[in-house]
């Protein structure tokens, strides 16, 4: 691997003691993601954004926002947390993956700035509040790279009464998983980009069996969680790549989970033709062909797919137009026609609410 090299003084407001590390010789392992870089001195990791100074691991991101946005849930996406709500979403510098795709590679392709917008986490929830969201988001970028950061944002957005919420690969260390639950993440979604080959081809070198032990976790911490993938034409648009992560939701973590399977437009460096409507379909009648009770197609304005329909009567629950909610008959988490328990977090009670549902799934599996 190719360490580069970053010149930012000792007190530069992005940078900070990084949480996660150990020493091994004269070099240092950073553990928070699953890439595990060790790192010379005075050289970066994999993502730019964790540096060896003498002997110690810094993140030279903490406080770096790169993009700021109120944005509604909805657009995360999650359909099952808190519909029709708002969340003042961040996103800082780089990425853990390699994708050459990337819907948002203006930030997740470029290492962090040395000057730039410090936002403090408490200014960032008076921020939220001021707003009148309801929650937070760390987004845009990959989320776990801004670990320390969102980790105090989370405990003083609690303390606001804020919900949190994070929209990540999924290819953290299972301990940085443990301490974001602890501060108060309250929902992610997590993207599966294909199957192994795929993952480890397009992403550099990704093991995608940590991406779905992470979401276990996720699941047992108490988080709620729902899964995207974004169908890219020849990288993971065929029936048996489809039908493939649709079994592993089903078996690992259970047919109530969310899968949103959304359309691809080309970007950075890949130039495959847009998704056409045939894959979107595939992928929906993949789903719920296996057994899953909630499957949505993005990015395709207007297509039926993207309400909340009864898994046991059919009705209509919830309409949604693009990234914006129209109606919800959902109360108490049930169907109002024929009662049935609708997975996931609905009203601000909710976490009692989601408590049940655990207890639910993991009983009847």
């Amino acid at each position: 691997m190719r360490l580069g090299r970053v010149e930012l003084p000792d007190d530069a407001p992005f940078v900070h003691v990084s949480l996660l590390q150990e020493r091994a010789g004269n070099r240092v392992r950073c553990l928070t993601c699953e890439r595990r870089c060790l790192l010379v001195e005075g050289g970066l990791g994999w993502c730019r954004t964790r540096q060896n100074r003498g002997g110690r691991l810094f993140t030279l991101i903490y406080g770096a926002v790169s993009s700021l946005a109120a944005n509604p849930i909805e657009k995360k996406p999650l359909y099952h947390f808190r519909p029709g709500t708002h969340c003042l979403t961040a996103g800082s510098w780089s990425c853990n993956f390699g994708c050459p795709w990337c819907q948002n590679w203006e930030i997740s392709k470029r290492p962090p700035p040395a000057t730039g917008d410090y936002v403090g986490p408490e200014q960032f929830v008076e921020m939220a509040v001021r707003m009148g969201c309801e929650g937070t988001s760390i987004s845009f970028n990959e989320p776990t790279l801004s670990l320390e950061w969102s980790l105090d944002v989370f405990r003083a957005a609690r303390r606001r009464g804020l919900y949190n919420t994070f929209v990540t690969n999924g290819y953290m260390r299972e301990v940085a998983l443990q301490l974001l639950a602890e501060a108060g993440l309250d929902a992610m979604n997590v993207d599966i980009k294909g199957d192994g080959e795929s993952v480890r081809r397009y992403c550099r070198q990704v093991a995608v069996d940590r991406i779905w032990s992470n979401c276990r976790t996720a699941r047992h911490l108490g988080i709620h969680v729902e899964l995207t993938t974004l169908v890219i034409p020849g990288v993971n648009d065929s029936e048996e790549v489809l039908v493939g992560i649709a079994r592993r939701i089903v078996t690992e973590l259970g047919r109530e989970t969310p899968w949103h399977v959304t359309a691809y437009h080309p970007a950075w460096q890949f130039q495959a033709p847009p998704t056409p409507r045939a894959a979107l379909e595939r992928a929906l009648r993949a789903g719920r062909e296996t057994g899953l009770h909630y499957v949505y197609v993005g990015n395709l304005p207007g297509h039926p797919a993207q309400n909340t329909y009864c898994p046991s009567c059919g009705a209509l629950l919830v309409v949604r137009s693009g990234m914006s909610l129209i109606r919800s008959e959902i109360r108490g988490n049930r169907c109002p026609w024929c009662r049935r328990w609708i997975h996931g977090v609905w009203e601000p009670e909710g976490q009692q609410q989601r408590k049940e549902t655990e207890a639910t799934w993991t009983s009847s599996n």
